[in-house]
């Protein structure tokens, strides 16, 4: 049953808490997942969060750590001492998530809670995973697997795997390497237990296997792992040693960053930031797009500035300054939105350059011939001016085609250079294709009514 926070819940537990009633502390939350005890700390003050923190038993405290959001987590780990965080927490975790949770830390925390560790292979297999990139293979994987070397007989091979298997929780794959630790396949355990004992397991592994090097970036893998429905994926170097393996709640996790980071590029802001986080923080990840905003809604100021004797003459070409600017963002923002999530799926969309632009263009085309029509109807009825209904709709003929194009074109040059396109959407597209309509309304407009 899913559990639902209250202020009464937490009320309650502040109560208790604040009298050190551990034991009414843990009742409270007996039975409850992981996730649900890192919200209720979150509407804990931090004294509170770690009194009721450290009640909790070292696999337990494990896993709530890890679904702590990770800026509270940071902060929440500089008041727990290095030995607690290395033996109650970390020696319970896999590799990966202890690699996260380490990776948090100060230079200095770092060095000493890999110093408390007592299992010196853990703390081995940790260190050797903050090498990596942590947005590569090798920064998600996990150290953790089961393999069995390809000379092996089915009996050895099942005591091995009997052996390993204490330390995983979930078997998914077992792997088979050579002498050299090189991955040649993997086994399928049915197949194994119904072999004769003494068969050699090279004569029974299956090489047809996915696999991804250690700086391979957390987005291809997340793109494997889609197209191939794959709950795990073993790591290779780059002579083909088995170095680890990813499992799919770690590519869950990363396509909801991926997808969080690219709605806040398209939202206008920069950085990777969490409601939780400090009021100069958010801030300083939302001013530069609203700067560039701003220096666009100036820059359309001085558009309309420099052609104030035209407005002056035809007052009510004003009215659709607001519908020109507007259409001009929507569809470029539509246009480069496209093209964004199409580069973010890892789609093998094989047009070229020119035949995604002549595509968008027959869109714009269509697009443009309609609400230009429907912009002429409406004017050829409730406006008397007939160069000011022609100025109109050709100006947002103009404009969609040309909104079109730019937002086909920005994210796929961006894509080209090896900047995410993302930066492409939002305000960049919008900003931009406002004043450039502006710009072609004006000129629209003087052409229409002869005006010098």
């Amino acid at each position: 049953m899913k559990f639902a926070l209250n202020r009464e819940f937490i009320d309650n537990l502040q109560s208790l808490i604040e009298q050190e009633e551990s034991r009414e502390v843990l009742r409270m939350l007996e039975g409850l997942h992981p996730a649900d005890i890192a919200e209720i700390m979150e509407e804990l003050t931090m004294d509170e969060a770690k009194y009721l923190y450290l009640q909790l038993d070292g696999e337990l405290a494990s896993d709530v750590l890890i679904e702590i959001p990770e800026n509270d987590r940071r902060r929440f780990l500089k008041v727990i001492p290095p030995e607690v965080i290395a033996r109650q927490f970390i020696e319970h975790m896999d590799s990966d998530d202890a690699a996260d949770i380490v990776g948090d830390l100060e230079d200095h925390m770092k060095e000493a809670v890999l110093q408390e560790i007592e299992d010196k292979e853990q703390a081995g297999d940790i260190a050797d995973l903050l090498e990596y990139d942590e947005e590569s293979a090798g920064g998600l994987m996990a150290k953790e697997l089961v393999k069995v070397n390809e000379n092996w007989t089915v009996q050895t091979c099942l005591k091995e795997i009997s052996e390993q298997a204490e330390e995983i929780d979930e078997i998914y794959y077992v792997y088979v390497v050579d002498d050299d630790n090189i991955l040649k396949g993997v086994l399928s355990l049915p197949r194994l237990i119904q072999k004769p004992t003494q068969t050699k397991v090279k004569n029974l592994v299956n090489a047809d296997i996915q696999s991804v090097k250690t700086d391979t970036p957390q987005e291809e893998v997340a793109q494997i792992m889609e197209k191939y429905d794959l709950v795990v994926l073993p790591v290779v170097d780059h002579i083909g040693r088995l170095k680890g393996r990813i499992t799919i709640d770690d590519v869950v996790d990363v396509i909801r960053e991926e997808a969080g980071r690219d709605y806040q590029m398209v939202s206008g802001i920069t950085g990777d930031v969490e409601s939780g986080d400090k009021v100069w923080q958010q801030t300083r990840a939302r001013i530069p797009w609203l700067l560039i905003g701003t220096m666009g809604g100036i820059l359309g100021a001085r558009v309309l500035g420099a052609n104030a004797g035209t407005l002056d003459q035809i007052p009510a070409m004003a009215f659709f300054i607001p519908l020109i600017a507007a259409t001009a963002g929507n569809v470029g923002v539509q246009s480069s939105s496209i093209v964004v999530q199409t580069i973010a799926s890892g789609s093998r969309d094989f047009d070229s350059f020119g035949k995604k632009l002549l595509k968008e263009l027959a869109v714009g085309l269509i697009t443009a011939m309609f609400f230009a029509s429907v912009i002429f109807a409406y004017n050829f009825f409730f406006s008397n001016d007939f160069n000011l209904t022609m100025a109109v709709s050709c100006t947002l003929f103009i404009v969609i085609i040309f909104a079109s194009m730019f937002g086909t074109m920005i994210p796929l040059l961006l894509n080209k250079l090896k900047i995410d396109p993302a930066l492409a959407t939002g305000p960049f597209i919008t900003t931009t294709n406002d004043i450039l309509g502006l710009m072609l309304y004006m000129f629209v407009a003087r052409f229409f009514f002869d005006i010098i």
